[in-house]
């Protein structure tokens, strides 16, 4: 007998699956059931460490802390970190098996199944309902020979499916026809009904195209969930957020931080304890602007190509504006593939992260990274080095940084041994970075860091605390508008 469970598929990309699976995940452990969030294959540089030791996508690290569990290598068996156009590392159950190109993974898919199952299996194994997202779209018919994060794996595990749109983008009638027109037959059987997402206004309005849409597909709606404006509080998924993200003019005696934007930036979620603080403004700088003169701060975030992004940086001619920054007295902080391009030099003579090579760094702390074939993945707690403001993170990095200025290290991390350095400082402390993300969202941490920009600033939220109240906004959010009752015999069918 199958554990219940019930998949979410969309009909397109970012039509707010992962937010829906974290809302219901909230809504149904609130209600006293064990709740487990699983996705058998994620696209994203936004990734997070699993407390079993592996990586896996920031969205179900968000959805397992919705269903108040710990986060499982096994609930994100497959994820791709896209390295190139056509390229990406591929993590199978938490650990990196290598990388491949796109057409390639077409042919690797169906051998992934297996421990896809696998994982679901290990999922459900303690689970009175699994909420399983999908990817993409449901319709991909050109993916579909070997699909295991769509409706592949939901025939393999034989789910019921719930279709997921978006009517804020436009065109959701249209979407849920054309993609159950796409579906194979034994497909559409799977279906038990659609969601409409992302509704504003008044939803009477919508009342006549439920009778289209059950015409043209025989399906019902199964609720319409209104607009939820606290999921800016949310890490996002992946850097589809990013694009739109609104242009915030700096106001008056805020503390404006410039990020460029990099093409394979990574884990940029470290930002959202910044953005949140009511003082901070954070000025993503996309290509063709210069960083701006006025910044309190450059912070260089991760990056899923080290090299390759800090060529871009060079392409732009944001190295310039960086020592710019510098001359006039203002700090730059690197955080993981930031920190290693503020060195002098990067190397990467196995082609771990591309083609083999060595590239020059920025040259702004006197330190320099080898790529090695081992990847480093942690949680972490320790301190700041120098004022002792507590911290906890995660680290997520292939390569060791050695060098004169890593003896002025940035913090001082626990470890079974004592306590061990993590990153550099230069003599005169303008430019530092390290390698832990998420350090931002401790509030002693912040609170100094924020400081050191403004004498006598302290941070003003809890951003632990503002995330469990968001998430049981978002779960009274989506059990409003869903019938919980409803999905759940669906998921037990």
């Amino acid at each position: 007998m199958r554990v219940p469970a019930l998949m979410l598929q969309g009909t397109g990309s970012d039509v707010g699956k992962s937010l829906l699976v974290a809302g219901l995940g909230r809504a149904f452990t609130r209600r006293g059931l064990a709740v487990r969030p699983f996705k058998p294959q994620n696209m994203s540089n936004n990734a997070a460490v699993t407390d079993d030791g592996g990586e896996i996508g920031r969205a179900q690290a968000l959805q397992a802390r919705a269903c108040r569990v710990a986060a499982s290598v096994h609930m994100n068996p497959v994820l791709l970190k896209p390295e190139t156009e056509s390229g990406a590392q591929v993590i199978v159950q938490g650990r990196r098996i290598g990388s491949t190109s796109a057409r390639d993974y077409g042919a690797l898919k169906p051998s992934l199944l297996p421990r896809v199952l696998d994982s679901f299996s290990r999922v459900g194994a303690d689970a009175d309902l699994v909420l399983v997202e999908g990817a993409g779209s449901a319709s991909e018919v050109n993916l579909r020979a070997g699909d295991i994060a769509n409706m592949g794996f939901a025939e393999a595990a034989d789910l019921p499916v719930v279709l997921v749109g978006d009517i804020d983008r436009g065109g959701v009638i249209a979407s849920l026809v054309g993609t159950c027109a796409l579906l194979a037959e034994p497909e559409r059987r799977r279906l038990a009904g659609y969601v409409i997402n992302k509704f504003r206004g008044d939803p009477t309005l919508f009342e006549p195209a439920l009778a289209v849409i059950r015409d043209r597909t025989g399906l019902d709606c199964l609720g319409i969930v209104p607009w939820f404006a606290e999921a800016r509080r949310l890490p996002a998924e992946d850097s589809v957020a990013l694009d739109r993200m609104p242009a915030i003019a700096a106001r008056d005696g805020s503390i404006k931080i410039a990020v460029p934007r990099l093409p394979r930036i990574a884990n940029f979620d470290d930002l959202d304890p910044l953005a949140g603080e009511p003082d901070v403004v954070i000025d993503m700088v996309e290509p063709g602007r210069p960083l701006p003169a006025d910044a309190d701060l450059v912070l260089l975030p991760g990056s899923k190509a080290t090299r390759a992004d800090l060529a871009a940086l060079i392409d732009e001619g944001w190295d310039i504006d960086l020592r710019a920054h510098v001359r006039r007295g203002r700090p730059v902080f690197g955080i993981c593939g930031g920190f290693q391009m503020l060195g002098r030099r990067i190397a990467d003579p196995f082609g771990i992260e591309g083609a083999p090579g060595d590239s020059a760094g920025l040259g702004l702390l006197d330190v320099a990274t080898e790529m090695t074939g081992d990847k480093t993945l942690r949680a972490t707690t320790g301190r700041e080095a120098t004022a002792g403001a507590a911290l906890h993170g995660y680290e997520m990095h292939i390569g060791r940084t050695t060098g004169v200025d890593t003896a002025r290290p940035v913090l001082a991390l626990d470890g079974a041994e004592g306590e061990r350095p993590d990153g550099a400082r230069s003599a005169d402390g303008l430019v530092a970075g390290c390698y832990v993300h998420g350090l931002f969202a401790s509030d002693a941490f912040r609170a100094w860091f924020l400081g050191q920009l403004r004498g006598g600033r302290t941070a003003s939220i809890g951003f632990d605390a503002r995330l469990e109240t968001t998430l049981d906004a978002l779960g009274d959010h989506v059990a409003g508008a869903l019938d919980l009752d409803r999905l759940l015999a669906i998921a037990r069918r």
